[in-house]
């Protein structure tokens, strides 16, 4: 069977999911917010366990228009709802509408959940409440200008809680968003990685995974290998495969580096969770007294940054380091993300460009400085 799937993701990296998708052999449409794509039960499978920037893995079971509550109840009820669930399992509704007739999120999720329990009471001739005591099997609602998608997710918790991190500090980046910001740049594992602000090492764990080419998801579980369509022996074949294609192999140089020793021994112990603590050297050390002589390197921070953390004027004593650190650093690419329009000022330099992503709720820039090519 082929199943309708959708990769939901933050914006402003939907098109990175979409790429990543494509390198997974699937063709796949980007739309705000998410990429579509179509495959069986092993694709679900290797999507939720490849996909390093979206947040998780959907499974379309319907879309059509609807005004009226009538519409909404029975149109969801003539969808093959016992395709995918079984007579006892649990199936809680989530709602949200946006420039809709039905705007009622609570009496939206009421019919569907509703007319979903009428259809597997006809199919399984039952009377009453149904038990819900099986596995879990969320679904949304979603209605935009009257257009109803209603659909499963198949991840449980997003995909960005990889299992490798024991501790964090103060305003953590997610892991997808982490891989995101790796992505965006020009760096291969053949070249020296430096973040000069790690933190709790979430940046430098998550390029060391794409250096050896670990599949992100290695670590966990998700929700769907409890659904009863799923089978055991395909997720293990699936995660064979992925086991196969890691590169434990090439040597990396990945360099993560901050002024907290507290933060460098929270890092460490993540990498070691990660199984990379061999991968990735971590040092204790401030922005301004970094030195290299190493070429064409690639730098990534996520550094302090005025709403997320502390002292507005201590963030930009950081930016301003960064930028006199950096500057003899001439055939290194520099990227940092900040909320601070005014980073450019601060660092004393243009950058070459500009990408404007969603850190959470906060918008957030993607300042590049790129170095000269080899």
């Amino acid at each position: 069977m082929t199943y309708q799937l959708l990769a939901t993701a933050a914006s402003g990296i939907e098109a990175l999911v979409g790429q990543e998708l494509k390198n997974l052999g699937y063709s796949a449409q980007v739309e705000n917010g998410r990429a579509r794509f179509e495959g069986g039960k092993e694709d679900i499978a290797k999507a939720n366990l490849w996909l390093r920037t979206a947040d998780r893995v959907k499974l379309i079971v319907g879309e059509f228009t609807a005004k009226t509550f009538d519409d909404l109840y029975e149109q969801t009820k003539a969808l093959p709802w016992d395709a995918y669930l079984a007579m006892d399992s649990a199936f809680p509704v989530s709602g949200k509408s946006i420039k809709s007739t039905l705007y009622s999120v609570p009496d939206v999720q009421r019919i569907v959940n509703k007319a979903i329990a009428d259809k597997i009471k006809d199919v399984y001739h039952r009377r009453g409440m149904l038990p819900e005591t099986g596995a879990k099997f969320p679904i949304e609602v979603a209605i935009r200008k009257d257009k109803v998608l209603l659909t499963i997710d198949t991840t449980g918790p997003s995909l960005f809680k990889r299992g490798y991190r024991i501790d964090k500090g103060g305003a953590p980046l997610k892991e997808n968003m982490a891989a995101a910001l790796v992505m965006l740049t020009t760096w291969r594992p053949d070249r020296p990685f430096v973040d000069p602000t790690c933190g709790s090492g979430t940046i430098p764990i998550e390029a060391a995974l794409i250096g050896h080419n670990i599949a992100p998801g290695f670590n966990r579980s998700f929700l769907c290998e409890d659904w009863h369509w799923m089978p055991e022996d395909m997720w293990q074949k699936v995660r064979q495969e992925a086991e196969e294609q890691a590169d434990y192999d090439v040597e990396l140089d990945i360099l993560g580096i901050d002024i907290d020793g507290r933060m460098i021994e929270i890092a460490k112990a993540n990498a070691l969770e990660a199984g990379l603590s061999h991968s990735i050297e971590f040092k204790q050390m401030q922005v301004a007294d970094f030195q290299t002589d190493k070429e064409f390197g690639i730098i990534v921070s996520n550094p302090p940054y005025g709403e997320r953390l502390g002292d507005p004027e201590e963030a930009y004593q950081i930016y301003r380091d960064m930028g006199k650190a950096f500057k003899p650093l001439t055939t290194w690419s520099k990227y940092i993300i900040t909320s601070d329009l005014d980073f450019e000022e601060h660092y004393g330099q243009r950058a070459t460009k500009k990408r404007k992503l969603y850190n959470g709720y906060l918008r957030t820039d993607y300042f590049q400085y790129w170095g000269k090519r080899k």
